[in-house]
């Protein structure tokens, strides 16, 4: 098993909620005349261009790829800074977004204004004043609203593409070139920030140790004490890929199938997947994720089809 069965529960609960809270948000805006803010709302130019997932597909893919070949850039030269502004106009505008849906849902005006704000002071303390409570926290609005953006722009056709090329680069990226194990490092180091759930847990023993040393080093316990104590703290990581595509995925199906159940039986077919790896992994190994997900993904479009038809 990968991870303690306590720390398993945890992040599979915490990947469940950021399934609700996706597909709630993807619903409210699906509704009639609730449009994206920040004028990114596309539904204009989809119902006016008929082929216009299939060129949208095409575009990300391409876009897809500058996007790597930017951050091998900076990984090169180490460019942490650039990284981090990036990483926090993205924190702001995602979470702004779903924010935006509860302002109105609350009928208080001004909801794209007041969920900019809150979503800045929110970047601020994930990016800035960062700890694992935060960042854990904002995580869990950060993939519904990148869903939110994309879902619209998808068909079920073109979510199966997707999810198909994105597997295959995760297969690629974990288990051929290592390039995702030294983006994760770069960010790690260079940047200090990590899409995706971050769970650290340690043993009792070492857990009584860095309570010591946080008191006695002021909460910033130098790399050498630790290596000198052998404070060996275990870190369960679930990629923000991972969880957006779930949501993406099941978005897709609430809007093809015509229903909120519908999505809800995706997610819950990609939290049976990651729970595969999570039994069967071996710890300290790396697994892409997105292949056994669009597995799950798959059966699970297979089933609502099949119910769909009852």
């Amino acid at each position: 098993m990968k991870n303690p069965i306590r720390i398993t529960i945890i992040i599979l609960a915490m990947f469940m909620i950021a399934q609700l809270i996706g597909l709630a948000v993807i619903n409210f805006y699906s509704a009639e005349n609730i449009k994206l803010p920040y004028g990114f709302d596309q539904s204009e130019q989809i119902n006016q261009t008929p082929n216009f997932y299939y060129y949208f597909i095409a575009n990300l893919f391409i876009s897809f790829i500058i996007v790597l070949i930017f951050l091998a850039i900076l990984m090169k030269f180490k460019s942490g800074i650039i990284m981090k502004l990036w990483f926090f106009s993205v924190v702001v505008i995602t979470i702004a977004i779903v924010l935006n849906a509860l302002v109105l849902k609350l009928s208080i005006p001004y909801s794209s204004g007041i969920a900019g704000i809150i979503a800045l002071i929110l970047a601020y303390f994930k990016v800035f004043r960062k700890n694992v409570i935060t960042h854990n926290l904002t995580e869990l609005l950060i993939y519904p609203g990148i869903a939110t953006l994309f879902v619209p722009m998808l068909n079920l056709t073109t979510t199966i593409i997707l999810l198909i090329l994105i597997s295959a680069y995760d297969i690629w990226a974990v288990w051929k070139s290592k390039f995702m194990m030294n983006m994760v490092k770069f960010q790690m180091k260079n940047v200090g920030l990590l899409g995706g759930f971050i769970i650290p847990y340690a043993s009792k023993k070492v857990k009584e140790k860095i309570k010591l040393l946080k008191l006695k080093y002021k909460n910033k316990i130098p790399d050498n004490v630790i290596a000198k104590n052998k404070l060996k703290v275990g870190v369960a990581i679930l990629g923000g890929g991972d969880i957006a595509f779930s949501i993406i995925a099941a978005g897709a199906a609430m809007k093809a199938f015509g229903g909120f159940y519908y999505g809800l039986l995706i997610s819950s077919f990609a939290a049976l997947a990651l729970l595969y790896i999570f039994i069967f992994g071996e710890k300290r190994k790396p697994y892409p994720a997105m292949p056994y997900i669009t597995i799950g993904v798959l059966l699970g479009y297979l089933l609502c089809w099949v119910i769909s038809r009852v």
